[in-house]
């Protein structure tokens, strides 16, 4: 249980300072950014305050928790991006799943939400998780993949294929920051 609860705190504020990060740099976006990784970094002082020195590796492992899901949740994102990338080379402007992210919005909040979810079901040891979390993804997202009302330069192929190669290598990365984490 204490794995579930440090994945999702780590995946919740790595998610929280993101949202945040300054685009355009102004002052008070910059002000909350710095705000919220203050926030961050006092959150995991105060998980890893413990029982002193005897509970030196169970310290260790938390912080191997926090790691592990920040960068399955963190990660995933650009990888996802380069395998899109891979997949639209040679696709004419119609067939490209980059143009097919205009049907598909909120692939990259929905991407990371899905890989905390993912991260967090496998270290907690429930791998069913799994099923669960693609289930609901799948039903939320069948009205567009399936939807007569797609833009003319976006063909429904490239719109299902975005979807998969997207869903595909997100959950991938998610298993394998678990998988070495729990392979320990």
């Amino acid at each position: 249980m204490t794995a579930l609860i440090l994945s999702l705190t780590a995946a919740a504020l790595v998610l929280a300072v993101l949202a945040w990060v300054p685009k355009s740099g102004s002052n008070p976006e910059i002000v909350i950014s710095a705000v919220m990784l203050a926030c961050l970094a006092a959150v995991g002082v105060l998980l890893l305050a413990g029982h002193g020195v005897a509970g030196w590796a169970e310290r260790w492992w938390n912080v191997l928790l926090l790691l592990a899901g920040a960068l399955a949740v963190t990660g995933g994102g650009p990888l996802t991006t380069s395998v899109m990338a891979l997949a639209d080379r040679g696709n004419t402007r119609a067939q490209s799943t980059q143009k097919a992210g205009e049907v598909l919005r909120g692939g990259a909040l929905i991407g990371a939400l899905e890989r905390m979810a993912i991260y967090a079901s496998l270290v907690s040891g429930w791998p069913e998780g799994i099923a669960v979390v693609l289930a609901i993804k799948g039903l939320a997202r069948y009205p567009e993949l399936r939807s007569p009302d797609q833009p003319a330069s976006v063909t429904p192929q490239a719109v299902a294929e975005r979807f998969i190669i997207g869903t595909f290598s997100s959950v991938l990365w998610a298993v394998t920051c678990a998988g070495l984490l729990r392979s320990h």
